[in-house]
């Protein structure tokens, strides 16, 4: 209740939390970028290789974990750099297809925020599978992923820093 009546202690509060929880190096949560929405956790990472990257580069920024980046290009000509996920909260709009797929072996649908319906990225799943599958069928499997578009992303510790510190705080 306290709180409640100092908006700007609440802030302090908030990027103390942030600040501490990275520092101890607790999961990293990413966020979309266009509504803040909590999409993956880096413990949720899973790099899946692909032949068909046109670049692949490591990234240290998610977690403090090293990351590997694969830049792809869509039939239109269109670029992404891509990280992939075992899971990560998002609507999957199926059915899914295996024409033009980045992953040999893989049909993928697309996938977007579920706050904003902002596209994040894309889920695969075997090519084999019903082009249609539930929740529990795609996050059950070992077989399935999520590749996530990294300008479409924000780390939360990052989110946390933009928050204005109040003129009092200030020296």
């Amino acid at each position: 209740m306290l709180l409640m009546k100092f908006p700007a202690a609440l802030c302090v509060v908030v990027l103390w939390c942030g600040w501490v929880r990275f520092a101890r190096g607790c999961c990293g949560l990413l966020l979309c970028r266009s509504c803040g929405h909590e999409v993956a956790e880096d413990a949720d990472l899973r790099f899946v290789p692909s032949r068909l990257a046109l670049s692949h580069r490591n990234y240290t920024a998610i977690g403090g974990k090293r990351v590997s980046v694969q830049l792809f290009e869509n039939p239109q000509g269109f670029q992404f750099e891509v990280v992939t996920f075992k899971r990560a909260d998002v609507l999957k709009h199926w059915p899914a297809d295996a024409h033009f797929t980045w992953y040999p072996g893989h049909a993928w649908t697309v996938a977007t925020c579920p706050r904003c319906k902002t596209h994040l990225g894309w889920a695969f799943q075997p090519s084999d599978w019903p082009r249609t599958v539930t929740r529990e069928e795609f996050e059950g499997s070992d077989q399935t992923f999520v590749a996530l578009i990294m300008d479409r992303l924000l780390q939360e510790h990052f989110a946390s820093t933009l928050l204005m510190t109040p003129k009092a705080f200030r020296s």
